[in-house]
């Protein structure tokens, strides 16, 4: 089995600090990569999800600047002024008599605002917790998919190295049955046709092979751009631990309902809905009135120039309505336009949860299927061994020709390479089950990386003939 996460009984980003410790402990020497280690990997190093874990920081920040809407606000507003005054004035002779004076003035004023009835930032509030709430729904849709994002490139990546292994094995027994060719047409018991054949076997398994290696690089570099650390080698699927089972529960509707009840995604367009419908009564209050309560205390001293040396302190305390009268429409519009952004939403939260079905139902039947899919395989491959085998010997014995083994040979490639497919298909389908439903992480990625094998990830011909 894989490496197991203890940290069952935490809180789920503690769990992933606590599983990554045990991954790198017991990270095995010769630098194999495994399922888990992957996932654990990629939630830490993915760029797509470290963008979504700030989006979700960012959107949090909805709920804290709603609620100080709601709470008393307070300010300080203080003033010292230097007044130099001069002032002409006629005497009864028609001349003018100036005089100047000089003196400071200062003024602080503390006010206090609490909103008592204020619509708009009440709606406001509402609508910021449904927007934290779709944040956290959509962080979590992020971290469903990049499970299943680290599953299908893992799989994929083994899929290309199995292929491989198989071409490799492939080339070896076409260039055995090329040389024996040579060998008894040398002897003066074969036909150059024979050659011929397995030449042009031989010739097209080397081009493969060199496909194979493309993909090979290819599909290790789709991981590692997602784990961001060099993949070498991938722990291998043991075809021994590989629970084949249908999924549970075993109804098609119990899926869909537990889907409808836990998707991220429609978690998330159910919170868009309710802040959509929270928009429409941020509108609607601005045919509302507004009361606040307001208090202030003023201290100001030689406000005027007769006043010069005076002080004087002030108090107030009360309340402060506004009535909207007529506004030209605006509010209205703006009304019918968040009733009409409020349908959308709805509309887009149904159009989900049916595409919800549809996906469901076809990964129901990617697993249910898939299981009768490789055990069909499985027994195809026994076929093919033995069919293989009763061919060498035929030729042996002369009732078959070096072309029927030939054949026979790429039928068995063929067949272990669908098998294999199957298998990773089979998987994958699994976890795409328990993404939809809300139901993967941890726990789940440590289970399904328990059936792949003990040893080094290290793929190679022997790991697949043994599948």
């Amino acid at each position: 089995m894989g490496i197991q996460c203890a940290a069952r009984n935490v809180c789920w980003p503690f769990r992933v600090f606590v599983c990554l410790g045990m991954i790198v402990v017991g990270m095995p020497s010769a630098g194999a990569v495994d399922l888990l280690q992957s996932y654990l990997a990629a939630l830490q190093q993915d760029a797509s999800y470290a963008s979504a874990r700030a989006n979700a920081e960012a959107g949090r920040e909805a709920l804290p600047q709603a609620r100080a809407q709601l709470l008393p606000s307070v300010s300080i507003s203080a003033s010292n002024t230097k007044n130099d005054l001069v002032s002409a004035t006629p005497n009864f002779l028609g001349k003018l008599s100036t005089s100047q004076t000089n003196y400071d003035s200062s003024q602080y004023t503390l006010s206090i605002r609490q909103p008592i009835f204020r619509k708009y930032q009440y709606a406001q509030y509402q609508q910021a917790k449904a927007q934290v709430e779709g944040a956290e729904a959509n962080l979590e849709k992020d971290r469903e998919d990049l499970g299943v994002r680290v599953a299908e490139a893992y799989f994929e990546a083994l899929l290309a190295e199995d292929q491989r292994s198989l071409i490799q094995a492939q080339q070896t027994a076409y260039d055995g049955q090329l040389q024996s060719a040579k060998r008894t047409f040398q002897a003066g018991l074969g036909t150059r046709t024979d050659i011929d054949e397995a030449q042009a076997k031989y010739d097209m398994s080397v081009a493969q092979e060199l496909e194979a290696r493309q993909n090979t690089d290819y599909t290790r570099r789709q991981l590692q751009a997602i784990i961001n650390q060099p993949v070498t080698s991938l722990v291998s699927l043991d075809a021994t631990h590989l629970d084949l089972a249908p999924p549970v529960p075993a109804g098609l509707q119990d899926w869909v309902v537990l889907a409808e009840q836990s998707s991220p995604e429609l978690r998330s367009l159910r919170a868009q809905t309710e802040a959509a419908a929270q928009e429409v009564e941020k509108a609607r209050s601005g045919h509302f009135p507004t009361l606040d309560l307001v208090a202030q205390r003023e201290r100001s001293e030689s406000q005027t120039v007769t006043s010069v040396g005076t002080t004087y302190l002030s108090s107030q305390i009360g309340v402060q309505l506004s009535i909207p009268i007529y506004g030209g429409g605006y509010t209205s519009s703006m009304v019918r336009q968040a009733r009409a952004n409020q349908e959308k939403a709805e509309r887009q939260l149904d159009a989900a949860r049916r595409n919800l079905g549809v996906q469901v139902e076809k990964e129901f039947r990617n697993v249910t299927e898939g299981v009768s899919k490789v055990r069909a395989l499985e027994q195809a491959k026994r076929s093919a061994e033995q069919a293989l085998y009763s061919t060498q010997k035929g030729m042996q014995a002369g009732t078959r020709t070096q072309i029927d083994v030939l054949n026979a040979q790429q039928q068995k490639v063929n067949v272990m390479r669908d098998l294999a497919q199957a298998r990773y298909s089979y998987i994958v389908g699994r976890i795409r089950l328990l993404a939809l439903t809300g139901a993967l992480g941890i726990d789940e990625m440590t289970t399904f990386n328990g059936w792949l094998s003990n040893g080094d990830g290290a793929a190679n011909a022997d790991a697949a003939s043994r599948q």
